[in-house]
């Protein structure tokens, strides 16, 4: 059994300069939209309007949450798949410069169930058989 000793400082964080370009791959998805938005938020303080994150193909779980945060962030301008040969393994995203005010954002219409009456086939198939016409 391996413990850490606790005289051991933590690992002080690297840090890195920013240059506009966010690959995902080495992050756990828990941590990715937090990261997303400090990332925006450097990015613009840094003067960068041009950014891309790089989520990777697979089933499209992860390009889905990006695009969702990316669409709720009001710093954002707009956003897109990459048309290079990431295709939609990356999504380039524009956002304002420091020296613009951000637009208000609207709230996202809710999805509040629409009540439809359905009657089930099955129940259909009683009423025909067993009601008189």
């Amino acid at each position: 059994m391996v413990t850490s000793d606790p005289d051991t400082p933590p690992a002080a964080p690297v840090l890195t300069s920013i240059d506009g370009i966010l690959d995902l791959h080495a992050f756990h998805p828990k941590e990715v939209p937090d990261l997303i938005r400090e990332y925006l938020r450097s990015c613009r303080a840094a003067h960068i309007t041009e950014i891309r994150i790089i989520h990777g193909k697979g089933k499209g779980v992860l390009r889905e949450t990006v695009h969702t945060l990316l669409r709720r962030e009001p710093m954002v301008r707009n956003f897109r798949l990459a048309n290079d040969r990431s295709s939609w393994g990356a999504t380039l995203v524009d956002i304002y410069p420091p020296d613009v005010p951000l637009p208000p954002r609207c709230a996202p219409a809710s999805k509040a169930p629409v009540l439809v009456s359905v009657v089930p086939g099955w129940y259909r198939l009683l009423q025909r058989i067993f009601v008189k016409r």
